[in-house]
């Protein structure tokens, strides 16, 4: 029997007001997805994500910025975890990439063991980052948003694909702004998505510029609080002896997720230079001020743009695999 056209509208109506760009592939993705095939793996990933941030704090800021790295560059495919062979050099080793924390790296290696153990070549490593990034951000107070599961992992991963993809901390507003626009960001829902910067902490080496040589005339940033640049002098002063010296990015409560970030920003208290353009820029700053007062704004405006980036790029069908192991291909790729 043919489908009546009408009700082909009806089921394609709501994608097209949504605020989430449609895709087939996108279609395909389902939050049931692995409802019969795996069905405790909300569980099984949660509990991974627990028992590794009780033992390591800043796992879910990791995991959260691995999560962005892989999703900025071809899509949410697990591309950022590939390692490197000697027939390829893969994501990872951008330079950019080089700082992702291990502890990320390691929560999903852990994760995929545990669900290969239930549910053996069912799960892609793609959609283990994205519900372990989830339950890591709810875990610390963070909102809870809903995962589209089917996602298939990459084929391809190539260091020469991230090269001026990524927005950098010295970049202008406008400029990061200009990175999220060919993935259909809106500015509102780009300051929505740095707000995960109230989790985790930067390396001297990102910041020092802007507390020991801002300019040949002025050393340091004027846009700093001058007490918080003088606690971050002391902190970072021997950071080129020690490059792993690091600051928190949020210093009030570094690792829970709330709004305190936008707060912080209104004082002077960004501590990247992209973090105090947030404030400065007249097309961010109002944003940051709304979520500066209002933190169930900033949750659910939050929540909406992770799940809209959770979408991006995504590979279904044999666009990708389900990999054996999430840090190698199923087949080597010359």
């Amino acid at each position: 029997m043919a489908f009546p056209s009408f009700l082909f509208l009806l089921i394609l109506l709501p994608l097209f007001f949504s605020n989430i760009p449609f895709s087939l592939s996108q279609s395909q993705l389902s939050p049931d997805y692995y409802r019969q095939s795996c069905p405790n793996l909300d569980n099984i990933i949660r509990d991974v994500v627990t028992t590794k941030q009780i033992s390591n704090p800043t796992t879910a800021a990791g995991t959260l910025r691995l999560f962005f790295h892989d999703c900025m560059i071809g899509g949410c495919d697990a591309s950022v975890l590939i390692s490197s062979n000697s027939f390829n050099k893969a994501e990872r080793d951008a330079d950019i990439n080089l700082s992702l924390p291990g502890d990320a790296f390691d929560v999903i290696v852990r994760a995929k063991t545990a669900v290969e153990l239930s549910c053996p070549g069912v799960v892609s490593c793609s959609d283990i980052l994205a519900l372990a990034t989830r339950n890591a951000i709810t875990m610390v107070g963070g909102p809870f948003y809903t995962v589209n599961l089917g996602r298939k992992d990459s084929l391809v991963s190539t260091q020469s694909s991230v090269e001026g993809h990524m927005p950098l901390a010295n970049m202008t507003m406008d400029e990061i702004i200009k990175k999220f626009e060919p993935k259909n960001f809106t500015v509102q829902e780009l300051v929505a998505l740095t707000g995960a910067h109230t989790l985790g902490f930067a390396h001297c080496k990102e910041f020092a510029y802007r507390l020991f040589r801002y300019s040949k005339t002025v050393p340091t940033d004027p846009a700093y609080n001058p007490k918080y640049a003088e606690a971050l002098k002391k902190l970072c002063h021997n950071y080129e002896k020690d490059p792993a010296m690091s600051a928190f990015n949020d210093v009030m409560t570094p690792s829970k997720f709330d709004n305190l970030y936008y707060q912080n920003l209104e004082k002077g208290m960004g501590l990247l230079e992209s973090d105090n353009a947030l404030f400065q820029n007249p097309k961010t700053r109002p944003f940051v001020q709304l979520y500066a007062k209002n933190q169930t704004a900033f949750f659910n405006d939050f929540a909406r743009a992770i799940e809209k980036l959770s979408l991006n790029g995504v590979k279904t069908g044999n666009q990708g695999e389900v990999r054996r192991k999430c840090d190698a291909f199923n087949s080597i790729h010359i």
